[in-house]
């Protein structure tokens, strides 16, 4: 009897946190990585003076996007020249900082181009636990409530080129993380409580890249870990092609040729396919994910090139893929067959990710605008246009009902 109540009791705490994970937007692109929300009650309109319930100053110049654990939110920054780099908590109720910790002192910074950031990785939060990353220049492990580094590394190098970009992702005790850089590319995971290594992959003994200019070899991308017939894979997009993974050993299990360079989008997993969105090559593709080694001749189910983004990430929501590319063109498809249903100019420069929350697509673009329109597969249908004073480089967050939003310069809770 006592075996089955401490048995019960150990489901209860990991329903526990299975639970929590999803109530919290967790990292980049939201709980499940996919950019959805839960929320019935997103506020569909707002300005400077309108549903605005805090606007909290930010300092530096940084472009991750924030995450939320409970009652808190979290984000890193940096000084613009990349000597200091930063954690910092908002109280979700108030507004208020709570915690700026200065995690990395840097003498001699690498190069960052001016549209990049030197905190454009977004972190990864867990109970207790906060996970951030500046690429080559150090990866580290804080307590939430002290601010303290539990653990840290900056033996992890690559020459980022123009700056850092792929962000980390947790999968069950590893913290793993894309590094994509103009000399080396690799994926490493590492013991999310110890910060040792546990497995490191290098790109070259699965992908052809087919040439020696490094900035071919350049990539942004966030990894995803899906589960396809059984089968654990960590799909990780690189320059050139994408490579699936086993996330527990870092052995490969499929790779992907598809031409293209600086992958920023995270991939997509529905309808037993992995979507997949690049900048050059076949821009935006659709694999099974059901393969053996090279699978480029075999599995790739469509392909599709027109106004397709090469940084914000694509949405699905049920058979129909929505993206917005760079420049403002918004698109359907339909998810099964790659077959548009719908393009429309909207306009603005976008980085950002959309995140789709109740039918409702949200769109922030670099400038000041913010799109709310339908996720309707028929037509484009514009609910919202929305400013604030600043545009975002930072993709946005969801808690309960409120949109935190991250300007290049402030960071908002909106709710109605």
């Amino acid at each position: 009897m006592r075996i089955l109540i401490v048995t019960f009791a150990a489901v209860l705490v990991s329903m526990a946190g299975a639970l929590d994970a999803a109530d919290n937007w967790n990292q980049f692109r939201g709980p499940r990585g996919n950019g959805q929300a839960v929320s019935k009650s997103l506020p569909i309109d707002w300005s400077e003076t309108k549903n605005v319930t805090w606007k909290t100053a930010i300092h530096g110049k940084a472009w991750s996007s924030p995450v939320v654990w409970g009652e808190r939110i979290w984000m890193t920054s940096a000084t613009p020249d990349g000597k200091k780099l930063f954690a910092v908590c908002v109280d979700a109720n108030s507004g208020r900082i709570e915690l700026d910790v200065t995690v990395f002192d840097i003498a001699e910074p690498m190069f960052c181009f001016d549209y990049n950031s030197y905190a454009s990785s977004t972190p990864v939060v867990e109970e207790g636990r906060l996970w951030v990353h500046y690429g080559s220049a150090g990866t580290a492990c804080l307590d939430t409530e002290t601010g303290k580094t539990l653990w840290s590394r900056q033996d992890l190098l690559c020459d980022h080129h123009r700056g850092p970009g792929s962000s980390p992702i947790i999968f069950r005790n590893l913290l793993i993380v894309n590094f994509d850089g103009f000399d080396v590319q690799y994926v490493v995971a590492l013991d999310k409580n110890t910060g040792k290594t546990v497995w490191k992959a290098n790109r070259d003994r699965d992908i052809d890249y087919g040439k020696t200019n490094g900035d071919g070899k350049k990539a942004y991308s966030t990894p995803t870990v899906i589960e396809h017939d059984g089968r654990l894979q960590l799909i990780s997009p690189a320059a050139v092609g994408t490579v699936a993974y086993d996330p527990l050993t870092g052995k490969e299990l499929w790779t992907v040729h598809h031409g293209g360079f600086n992958a920023a989008a995270r991939p997509l997993y529905r309808h037993g396919l992995v979507y997949l969105s690049f900048e050059g090559g076949r821009r935006l593709l659709a694999v099974r994910p059901d393969g053996s080694g090279d699978v480029t001749k075999t599995h790739i189910a469509w392909t599709y090139g027109k106004s397709t983004p090469t940084r914000p990430s694509p949405l699905i929501l049920g058979d129909y893929l929505y993206m917005v590319n760079d420049k403002g063109v918004v698109s359907c498809l339909n998810a099964k067959t790659g077959e548009p249903t719908w393009t429309h100019r909207m306009g603005g420069r976008h980085t950002a990710s959309p995140i789709l929350a109740n039918g409702r697509i949200y769109l922030i673009d670099e400038d000041n605008t913010s799109r709310v329109i339908e996720a309707n597969p028929k037509e484009f249908r514009l609910l919202a246009e929305n400013k604030l004073t600043d545009g975002c480089m930072a993709s946005p967050a969801v808690i309960g009902n409120a949109l935190i939003v991250r300007t290049k310069t402030h960071l908002y809770r909106i709710e109605r």
